[in-house]
């Protein structure tokens, strides 16, 4: 029949170890199937592969085999990013033939105000790290300014280089 397993976790010599007890009494010549599932965490730095040795040993008797077998496991971290945006206003028509007024600090002689919101979610299943985000802005078409890039912002701890071309005017 099937049984669940009493496992215990402990720590031996910086090694974690997971101790289960099979069964007590066992008879003489008893074969025994186990399917475990682990669930372990933290392994984005881990590298490809995960290694576990198994052993069974008896308390019974002492017994010169302990057999011990050594099981590597495949490690693919996986994560689907997800990209979301949207402009604000949602549609804006720029004038055809459009003033600057040289030296005004003032927004509005600068253009219509437009922001765009991007935000990037991980969907999972894995965490990830070292998540690179470029995103090209148009802002000069035929030598003239066609979007006058203000400011960048950044949300929930993320490092954000800014565009040279960024607020030249300190408006």
């Amino acid at each position: 029949g099937q049984e669940k397993l009493s496992c215990n976790p402990k720590k031996e010599n910086g090694t974690h170890v997971v101790l289960c007890e099979l069964g007590n009494p066992m008879k003489a010549g008893a074969q025994i199937t186990v399917d475990m599932e682990l669930s372990v965490s933290g392994l984005e730095d881990m590298g490809d592969a995960i290694t576990f040795q198994l052993q069974l040993r008896s308390k019974n008797s002492p017994s010169p085999s302990n057999a011990s077998v050594t099981v590597t496991v495949p490690v693919e971290a996986q994560a689907e990013m997800e990209l979301r945006g949207n402009s604000l206003p949602d549609t804006t028509v720029l004038p055809t033939s459009w003033q600057e007024v040289a030296g005004s600090r003032r927004l509005e002689d600068h253009g219509i105000k437009v922001e765009h919101v991007y935000e990037l979610h991980n969907k999972g299943p894995s965490t990830v790290s070292g998540v690179t985000l470029r995103l090209a802005v148009p802002h000069q078409l035929g030598g003239r300014i066609l979007l006058y890039l203000l400011e960048l912002g950044t949300d929930g701890g993320m490092n954000c280089t800014h565009h040279p071309d960024l607020n030249p005017a300190q408006v």
